[in-house]
């Protein structure tokens, strides 16, 4: 611990924001609750220890004169999580793979290890919450490593900065982030201080000496990395890990991307040799789905580049209670709200007194509006009682006004359906003519959930 005076430091979580006393809402993010008391030493209140060393000046340089190549980007070796990334890991990058426990976080980054291993690439795995055993114990679950895969547990990040200055690594993950920390921080590994401290050397080893660094972060009961909110700031990229962890499925999502689109997403299945990417999600997500009953649709809907076919199921019953009950899961429910009130005031439908429950099977979360007319035909489905033909599918976003608007990207998600085996799919008519190129299924445009009704019958 650093010698001399204490003084007690309130941080925010959420932003980093630093205060002398207690706050109810914090003057940086305006969120409530959220600081934390620190006792830290006067020498760390003059800076947080992270300066370059003597020697090491960086010289401004050309924008238009800086080199990138292609090689900058390596494989992981598992094409789910390359897409994600954007193409590979980019040399001297930082990821932060965030999730709850037991979801695989560890298992994945072991597994990518392994692969880079095998390629002849440095990769050194950090862990300061196993001892080498318990690695060792999981590893010989996932495979056999090459010599190039190093390990080492410690926690002192003065020890590890040292390390990775000797050996140069050309990959590096931290398991995890919040059990590091540094001797000149008079605080406990964990807290709000330690975290971003140890965040700064770790990015300045990374873009010093062009190391790519994975960090796994602990969540909170909220789902977000715990920590100041500043630590997602200072990496480069941000992953998230869904799912249930006693379900097998696994959904790795981007929320930050400085390399790619944060918009896509990769899909795992749990097995016993470790993670194993999920090659076609459409399939996975319409797998099991009922034949012949009511309030079952499928829509098409994207993430990123990637066009995915999902089951919605709704069940509209009459309530036995003044006020009916309404829930969503994977969907926003607030728009569930909408869409039954448009169905109520455009098109005649009493759902007043209805209880309705809708869902999207699978474990994903969507919010993309082209699911609307999916929702809004199987809430109909439902409360008709009348099962849609299993080949059919739709997608398009429902206005307050009725009217159905076309999406982005129609003529891959009608791709999508035709390789699936559907024969039929409502889309807005604004996107009929692009569509209709497509042979082997049959279009057919509707400009307001009237229409889509009539279709219905």
């Amino acid at each position: 611990m650093a010698k001399g005076k204490t003084a007690t430091i309130f941080y925010c979580q959420s932003c980093g924001y630093e205060s002398s006393k207690w706050m109810g809402q914090c003057p940086g993010c305006r969120e409530w609750n959220t600081f934390v008391e620190e006792v830290v030493s006067r020498s760390d209140l003059k800076g947080t220890g992270t300066q370059r060393r003597s020697g090491e000046k960086e010289k401004p340089c050309i924008l238009s004169e800086v080199p990138v190549l292609k090689e900058d980007r390596v494989l992981t070796g598992i094409g789910e999580l390359d897409r994600v990334l954007g193409g590979g890991i980019v040399q001297g990058s930082m990821t932060l793979v965030g999730g709850d426990p037991g979801i695989g976080k560890s298992t994945l980054l072991l597994q990518v290890c392994r692969n880079l291993a095998e390629k002849g690439h440095r990769v050194l795995y950090i862990s300061g919450e196993e001892s080498k055993v318990q690695i060792k114990m999981r590893a010989d679950r996932i495979g056999t490593f090459s010599r190039y895969m190093a390990l080492l547990c410690e926690t002192d990040l003065d020890i590890i900065e040292e390390v990775i200055r000797q050996e140069k690594p050309e990959m590096v993950v931290i398991d995890s982030i919040q059990t590091m920390y540094r001797g000149e921080v008079s605080a406990a590994p964990g807290s709000v201080s330690q975290v971003r401290e140890s965040t700064g050397v770790l990015m300045q080893l990374a873009k010093g000496l062009g190391v790519s660094v994975f960090i796994v972060g602990h969540v909170t009961k909220e789902g977000t990395v715990a920590g100041p909110r500043v630590l997602e700031h200072m990496v480069d990229t941000v992953l998230y890990f869904e799912g249930d962890r006693y379900a097998s499925y696994r959904i790795l999502r981007g929320v930050k991307n400085r390399f790619g689109s944060t918009n896509e997403i990769g899909v795992f299945e749990m097995q016993d040799q470790g993670l194993a990417e999920v090659q076609n999600p459409s399939e996975y997500m319409l797998s099991g789905r009922p034949e012949d009953a009511s309030g079952s649709v499928a829509a098409c809907t994207m993430e990123g580049t990637r066009p995915i076919l999902v089951e919605i199921q709704a069940l509209v019953c009459r309530s036995n209670f003044g006020i009916p009950r309404r829930q969503a899961t994977g969907t926003d429910f607030n728009r569930v709200n909408l869409l039954m009130a448009v169905l109520e005031k455009r098109s005649g439908m009493a759902l007043s007194d209805c209880d309705a429950y809708v869902n999207i099977t699978g474990g994903i979360r969507i919010q993309e509006p082209a699911v609307d007319l999916g929702i809004v035909l199987a809430v109909i489905s439902s409360f008709r009682n009348r099962a849609i033909g299993p080949k059919l599918a739709a997608f398009g976003e429902v206005g307050l006004s009725g009217e159905v608007r076309g999406v982005s990207m129609a003529k891959l998600r009608v791709a999508e359906a035709q390789k699936l085996g559907f024969d039929t799919c409502i889309v807005p008519m604004v996107c009929v003519e692009e569509c209709r190129k497509i042979k082997g299924i049959k279009v057919i445009g509707v400009k307001n959930v009237q229409e889509a009704m009539d279709f219905l019958g």
